[in-house]
């Protein structure tokens, strides 16, 4: 049987939509609806002596809001298995973002605004250091990809890897009639890593000592032909230095909150535990 053609639009949208907007942003809704409900049920209800964890409302909310955690903390393993439909991994994982913002609400008011220093509160931290970890990480895979597919212009990294190294064949040959002093400007260029600075730096994207900024400025006040062919090539693989280390920031971007998110997952489980068994033993 031939599908209607305006059936087959809505399927090839759904199938071509991101993760928040899955559905028509169906799991944004229901986490409103249950921001809504548990807000109603806090400043609807009377506890006694003053809202706090240990009220039956606090005691509902914390219930609510552990399983919340424990079942968002099942994604990683949820990736490893593709399906279709209700449940994949789209639906998943836009279930997971907008759950996972409704657990400012519950889990605040869970505690009813009573926090200090022990390990209730060592959980709720931990919480908010994994959101908000998570909401950068959002942003990221929302906004970064285009910029790196803006960057590499169709290049892969392995490719602009080969550009650099064709040009420093290049710098090598055109180096040899030139005085010491400048060959070896060209020399400490060619040993330049790319890849040796660490993270930070290749987020900041700011290298003070790059050796091919110090070549060319080198080779600024000289109008000899050779030392005009090399400063050409050494602009050349600036050029393509700068893209190539545009492209590492870019990287680093979309994988360090994960450095962050992973790990305080698990310390947060961790931590949620400990609050549990120390609810339980001391009730």
């Amino acid at each position: 049987m031939a599908s209607v053609p305006g059936q087959a639009s809505r399927e090839y949208r759904t199938s071509h939509e991101g993760f928040l907007r899955h559905r028509g942003f169906r799991w944004l809704k229901i986490a409103t609806c249950l921001c809504v409900i548990v807000i109603a049920a806090y400043f609807l209800t009377d506890p006694t002596p003053r809202p706090s964890g240990s009220t039956w409302i606090g005691y509902t909310l914390g219930t609510v809001g552990a399983l919340l955690i424990v079942w968002l903390s099942l994604l990683g393993i949820r990736k490893r298995a593709m399906t279709e439909g209700r449940w994949s991994l789209k639906a998943w994982t836009s279930a997971h973002v907008y759950l996972g913002l409704s657990l400012i609400v519950v889990a605040t008011l869970h505690t009813g605004f009573q926090l200090g220093w022990n390990v209730h509160t060592l959980a709720y931290v931990l919480m908010m250091v994994v959101i908000l970890s998570g909401i950068f990480g959002i942003w990221a895979y929302s906004t970064l990809p285009s910029a790196l597919s803006s960057n590499r212009e169709e290049m892969t990294q392995g490719q602009m890897i080969d550009a650099i190294r064709a040009l420093d064949r290049q710098l090598d040959d055109a180096a040899q009639p030139l005085a010491r002093h400048q060959s070896d400007l060209v020399l400490k260029a060619l040993e330049e890593d790319p890849f040796a600075p660490g993270l930070f730096r290749r987020l900041s994207g700011h290298y003070p000592d790059c050796a091919t900024q110090k070549a060319i400025l080198g080779f600024a006040d000289d109008n000899a032909a050779a030392s005009e062919r090399v400063e050409k090539l050494l602009v050349r693989r600036k050029a393509q230095l700068e893209r190539l280390r545009r492209h590492m920031k870019l990287k680093a971007m979309l994988e360090v909150w994960l450095y962050v998110h992973v790990p305080a997952t698990m310390a947060l489980l961790a931590a949620l535990i400990a609050h549990i068994v120390s609810v339980f033993y001391y009730w």
